[in-house]
């Protein structure tokens, strides 16, 4: 399902592209948007994981350098029935995780300096083990998809703003319609990039946190981590975090007002704690 999703959202790029192509530009623009779409969908499918680990400042570790967490993804990794995927850390206070890849054969794991600091053992395998499900349920590609059409959505909207405003001087008939395709366009695409990561995203935090449970055995060391991580993002906040890939992260690691939790793209903690305890009492 997660494959015909990401085929379905490449697909859907492009037609965007085509569509804003060909609305702004004439032909010229389609052709141009068709090229720069073929473009984006190659990018996002072989170099977007590399790119996001790259924003995040990741740096893959060796055994040698981190012993005890590369031995945690090892042996939770062969319980999974995973190939082993490479293990970066982030240097950054915030406490969080998020894997990322184009297959499993081709993933990786990622964990921040804070996450190490404030985790006992068993909590970090609880993570650890979350992030294999998203890898097992080929999570990883359809994320750092999602994350690259929220960037190119964000893209297409500012270019909006500047036809609009490059334009705003001529009032004749063709002029006027542009304007008015790129003002929809400036309203409409932040929404939806936010609605498509809601649909992406909340179902997929539950089923990782089930098939992390399951990996690890410990359901409920998984909750106590999700609950220390929730109350340290509210003291140590991700300042580099961008909406675009917030949804990548265990735990969102972007903070705002009660109205913004509305659109916010991870479940309610709560919710995920109380899933795990019933998890942990064998009624789910």
């Amino acid at each position: 399902m997660n494959t015909v999703k990401t085929v379905f959202l490449m697909t859907l790029m492009m037609m965007l592209f085509l569509m804003v192509g060909g609305l702004l530009g004439g032909k010229d623009g389609l052709i141009i948007a068709f090229l720069f779409s073929l473009g984006m969908n190659f990018f996002s499918y072989w170099f977007s994981d590399k790119i996001i680990l790259s924003i995040y400042g990741a740096r893959e570790v060796s055994p040698q350098e981190a012993p005890k967490l590369y031995s945690m993804v090892q042996k939770l990794s062969q319980k999974a029935g995973l190939p082993m995927p490479k293990v970066y850390v982030m240097d950054n206070p915030n406490p969080n995780a998020f894997a990322t890849g184009r297959n499993p054969n081709n993933s990786a794991v990622a964990v921040t300096t804070g996450i190490l600091r404030i985790l006992n053992d068993e909590e970090l395998e609880g993570v650890i083990a979350h992030e294999l499900a998203h890898i097992r349920h080929r999570d990883i590609l359809l994320a750092t998809i999602v994350a690259t059409f929220v960037g190119t959505i964000t893209f297409i909207s500012r270019i909006a703003g500047w036809t609009m405003m490059f334009a705003g001087g001529n009032r004749d008939r063709e002029n006027s319609g542009n304007v008015l395709v790129s003002l929809i366009l400036m309203i409409v695409a932040p929404i939806a990039a936010v609605l498509l990561q809601l649909a992406i995203s909340r179902a997929r935090e539950f089923m990782a946190d089930e098939g992390g449970a399951r990996i690890s055995n410990k359901p409920l060391a998984l909750a106590s981590a999700l609950s220390k991580l929730e109350q340290a993002a509210k003291v140590v906040p991700m300042t580099n975090a961008g909406p675009a890939t917030a949804h990548l992260f265990i735990v969102s690691p972007l903070r705002g007002s009660s109205l913004m939790k509305l659109f916010m793209t991870h479940p309610p903690i709560e919710e995920r704690i109380n899933r795990l305890k019933l998890i942990a009492q064998g009624r789910i």
